[in-house]
């Protein structure tokens, strides 16, 4: 009944060129021909990530929630922005994002250029009212105005966000990990990098536990995402009995103009509406993505509203089939997610195997 996905490779959407691969188990990165990849863009690009100016109160920067120290997470359950306000949604890391073919946990861009200019305004994360006002940034900036005539060949009046969400992505496009223990074993034929734990996790990964039917191990390279919504039933019992009020409150906000990631990450009952809120397909209510599993070990806490704290805990999820309400699944629930029967050292090896997927060397 379960496809086993493992022996497939990456797939990417129709018009993106493939840049040399970067490590070990990790396939070519992809560039869109509109934004084609420098040294002197990612370096703009890595300026702009860094700098707090681009916030309300001059507070925040992208890294203040994507921290490298914390393999570009922040820790918490959830982001924190100006003036210490709190989303709803856990900090995925930027970390291998480029693998992705579309971008936060709902998917609602369908790039790295187009994610990057997302939470400038949003009021409770950088807090700008508009672009415009990142813009304002720049142009007061000699330094700025400089780099993005060197970059883009464009003078102080043509520079736009477009420029800014571009050099930001170049800038991640260069946040690439791999060459972890698993890779070594898997891709790099040795046998010893693996523990015997991890070694009887990878095979619990493959089998038993149902985990390679979304987080995928290619022949010859690994993205541990199938690229995919799926409804695991996180946050779904919160809601579940209100689901037709919150979405019309939902529907009646965005009616009135408000966008889907404002309405997101200010609801916390919306947020748990997952891909839904983005295509308004009822096939789609409680889905999110499917987090790629490197580095998983650096980047707790877990799931998309960060509620489960640690490893065991989200094996001792998967392990029960899920979340329960009154001992029962939701309707939409991925077939997948299921009693799985596994015994505590089975449970014990699955973490010791995705402990194996943190590289050994991670971006800084």
């Amino acid at each position: 009944m379960f496809r086993t996905l493992f022996a497939l490779s990456v797939v990417f959407p129709f018009g993106l060129a493939m840049a040399a691969s970067a490590a070990l188990g990790l396939p070519p990165v992809p560039v869109s021909p509109a934004n084609p990849q420098s040294a002197e863009k990612a370096a703009l690009g890595k300026k702009l990530f860094f700098d707090t100016r681009f916030s309300k109160d001059g507070s925040i920067s992208c890294a203040s929630c994507h921290i490298p120290q914390k393999a570009f997470t922040d820790g918490n359950p959830v982001g924190v922005g100006v003036k210490g306000l709190k989303g709803t949604r856990n900090t995925p890391t930027v970390i291998n994002a480029v693998y992705y073919q579309k971008s936060f946990w709902d998917g609602r861009r369908d790039s790295l250029e187009q994610q990057a200019l997302d939470p400038l305004t949003n009021p409770v994360e950088h807090g700008l009212g508009k672009l415009v006002d990142a813009i304002a940034v720049i142009k007061s900036s000699e330094s700025y105005v400089n780099d993005f005539s060197r970059v883009f060949a464009v003078d102080n009046d043509g520079i736009t966000p477009d420029h800014v969400g571009k050099a930001i992505a170049a800038y991640e496009r260069t946040l690439i990990a791999g060459n972890s223990a698993f890779d070594r074993y898997q891709y790099g034929g040795d046998t010893a990098a693996l523990s015997a734990s991890a070694r009887r996790g990878l095979e619990l990964f493959r089998g038993k536990g149902l985990c390679v039917t979304c987080h995928l191990i290619g022949p010859k390279n690994a993205t541990f995402t199938d690229n995919q919504f799926h409804n695991i039933g996180v946050g779904l019992s919160e809601i579940e009995s209100r689901a037709s009020e919150i979405i019309s409150v939902f529907l009646e906000a965005r009616l009135a103009g408000t966008t889907v990631d404002n309405k997101v990450l200010s609801d916390k009952e919306a947020s748990h509406l997952g891909r839904f809120a983005v295509t308004l397909n009822p096939a789609d209510f409680g889905n999110f993505r499917t987090p790629d599993l490197r580095n998983v070990a650096l980047t707790a806490p877990y799931m998309h509203d960060g509620s489960l704290k640690t490893l065991d805990e989200v094996v001792e999820f998967y392990g029960r089939g899920g979340s329960l309400k009154d001992g029962v699944r939701n309707m939409l629930q991925h077939p997948s997610i299921k009693d799985l029967n596994l015994s505590r050292t089975e449970q014990k090896d699955l973490v010791e195997f995705m402990k194996s997927l943190t590289s050994e060397t991670l971006p800084q």
